[in-house]
């Protein structure tokens, strides 16, 4: 499970005045049938205590400036401290990883335990064998429905050659990669 919005407070985001219920399910499915990668995104507190979670709600915003995104429900309990943060980095999971991926899904007193990471560039945390890092900027944040869209502002990333854990219909999945010259001729 990657959505935010459940891991946090371990409830279904609840469908606004627009969408029925079963309407909001169907939604819902709809938007799993969109492949993503799967990212934690982490911060420190005002202890320095590393913060994390899972989304996968990610995407390039700008080469000119370097620029990300990622979005937050509303109603997670870790909003009012990414809302803070000056800066937070983004852990492009790799397709080994998936257990970090459910650990930082579900509530957990210390997320980090046991967790090979460091601090990186900017001081955020960064994952030991992720297939990319992006050390952001909290530029802006833009109100969007139940989430919160966060700008982040690249000051430093790093990349690895790793299978990203890619999700899928609510499935943890690995990439297929198509053999050359047949992706065009049967991709239509």
């Amino acid at each position: 499970m990657t959505d935010d919005a459940r891991a946090d407070t371990g409830k279904d985001a609840e469908p606004g005045p627009g969408l029925a219920p079963e309407d909001a399910r169907r939604f819902r499915a709809a938007l799993g049938r969109f492949v993503t990668g799967v990212t934690i995104v982490t911060t420190l507190d005002d202890a320095g205590r590393p913060i994390g979670l899972t989304a996968n709600s990610f995407n390039s915003v700008s080469l000119d400036p370097p620029m990300v995104l990622w979005s937050l429900a509303r109603r997670s309990r870790n909003l009012a401290l990414f809302e803070e943060a000056r800066h937070y980095a983004i852990n492009i999971l790799a397709a080994d990883q998936h257990g970090l991926s459910d650990r930082f899904a579900r509530p957990a007193e210390d997320r980090f335990a046991d967790v090979d990471w460091t601090p990186g560039v900017c001081g955020m945390p960064v994952i030991a064998g992720v297939t990319a890092v992006f050390e952001c900027r909290n530029e802006t944040r833009v109100e969007g429905g139940d989430h919160i869209v966060f700008l982040g502002r690249v000051e430093a990333f790093e990349e690895a050659d790793r299978v990203p854990l890619i999700f899928h219909s609510g499935r943890y999945a690995r990439p297929h990669y198509a053999v050359p010259g047949l992706a065009s001729a049967r991709g239509r």
